[in-house]
């Protein structure tokens, strides 16, 4: 483990957490093509809230020729005496639901610039398998000249970031990694495992590691469908789900999945990946396509029964004022990416609705920039014809929200988590 640089190219809610640890036993060159987040980051703040401002500042070094510690850069040519290239870029679907690999291609692109005989280049991005191999390293033989598993090496190592998580930290999480040749795979493998604490799992090939971390969302993407179905089911039977799980949870091998929106960077996109891969060799599907179908229609679902809701309690919908409360993909966590709650938002607009939206994690630039919407961040003092909370952050739990309604409100509590009643719940 002598004499390794490495670079990690993209500092977003992966990319940041992974070069800070590591920069707590190497030099590392922290590579994005955002100057606003570089000047964030070499300030010592981190707007993700991912890493604590304390323990980025431990490590930032202020010399790209650093013995150890975080260099923060969006200069290319910072990343040329690295000998290891760590990839987490995101990789999204599009308005149809297919794989966006640009990220990739770019980030490949910019390290074949500076790649060197000797060279590893592992990638954290969630993929289909085959992907690094088949898109990836073409790129990378292109752009630099050198020749594949001869003059560079590539692996794989699946990111298993849980935005939001204090207690699951990078180190505390398992890693699966891989190389494109068995002693490549050694070397990768003991890279991180000098760092991650919780061990690692070295995997046969890249495409078995790939093929591990895009089937770990899409099984939890098929049981929150699941229980999703079920919430209809019981929600026309007048059944209270929640009763119905926590029951049914005293059974020593029930599995705890809960109904509700499955947005963010993982869970709503990955399946997506393995699902294209799957058609490219004339499978379709059926489980984890029907499973997309169902999550990604919750969004509707929501509005509809609040205002079929509003209609049963003689509330005119059209021109009512209905206060959403969260807008991230989840609680405590300011990541808006793929977030199902604007689902909720849009599709209550569509009825006529006049919508408020109030999330204290979430940034007003950020949700403009990515869905062209107004947020409030301080608690909302009119009174609403029905208020629906769409994410359990830590602070509507303690809000008197029954005062916010105006009289004979609707309160739909997707999340199932207030204690004051409610007229619906997921």
């Amino acid at each position: 483990m002598k004499n390794i640089k490495i670079a990690v190219i993209g500092l977003g809610y992966v990319g940041l957490p992974l070069a800070r640890l590591f920069a707590t036993k190497f030099p590392v060159i922290g590579f994005d093509i955002n100057e606003e987040r570089i000047a964030q980051l070499q300030s010592g703040t981190d707007v993700t809230l991912e890493v604590e401002d304390s323990l980025l500042k431990a490590v930032l070094n202020n010399n790209p020729n650093t013995s150890k510690g975080l260099y923060c850069t969006d200069k290319v040519e910072h990343l040329s005496d690295c000998n290891f290239y760590i990839i987490t870029v995101p990789t999204p679907v599009d308005s149809t639901n297919r794989p966006v690999l640009t990220p990739l291609y770019k980030a490949s692109e910019t390290v074949g610039k500076v790649l060197n005989k000797g060279d590893i280049v592992v990638y954290e991005s969630t993929v289909y398998p085959g992907a690094t191999e088949e898109e990836c390293v073409p790129v990378l033989e292109r752009v630099s000249g050198l020749s594949f598993n001869s003059d560079f090496y590539v692996g794989y190592s699946p990111e298993r970031i849980n935005p939001g998580d204090k207690e699951h930290t990078v180190e505390k999480i398992l890693k699966v990694t891989s190389g494109s040749t068995p002693e490549v795979g050694q070397k990768v493998d003991a890279l991180y495992a000098s760092v991650i604490t919780a061990g690692t799992h070295l995997a046969p090939t890249i495409k078995v590691a790939e093929a591990a971390k895009v089937i770990e969302n899409s099984q939890r993407d098929i049981n929150i469908a699941f229980v999703n179905e079920l919430a209809k089911i019981f929600n026309l039977m007048n059944i209270d789900t929640n009763d119905v799980l926590a029951a049914a949870g005293t059974k020593w091998n029930f599995l705890p999945f809960k109904p509700g929106l499955v947005g963010g960077h993982c869970i709503g996109v990955d399946p997506y990946y393995l699902a294209q891969k799957a058609q490219s060799f004339g499978y379709h599907p059926e489980i984890i396509l029907a499973g997309r179908r169902m999550n990604d229609g919750m969004g509707k679902y929501v509005a509809a029964e609040v205002v079929k809701l509003m209609v049963q309690k003689d509330i005119k919908v059209k021109g009512s004022k209905i206060l959403v409360l969260g807008i991230t993909f989840k609680e405590n966590c300011p990541d808006v990416r793929n977030t199902k709650a604007v689902d909720v938002i849009n599709s209550l607009k569509s009825y006529g609705v006049e919508v408020i939206v109030f999330d204290p994690w979430a940034s007003p630039i950020e949700v403009k920039h990515e869905y062209s919407m107004d947020i409030v961040k301080e608690v909302p003092k009119d009174k609403y014809d029905a208020v629906v909370l769409t994410v359990a952050h830590k602070e509507y739990l303690q809000l008197n929200i029954k005062s916010m309604l105006n009289e004979n409100g609707v309160l739909y509590d997707v999340k199932g988590v207030l204690k004051e009643p409610v007229d619906a719940r997921l």
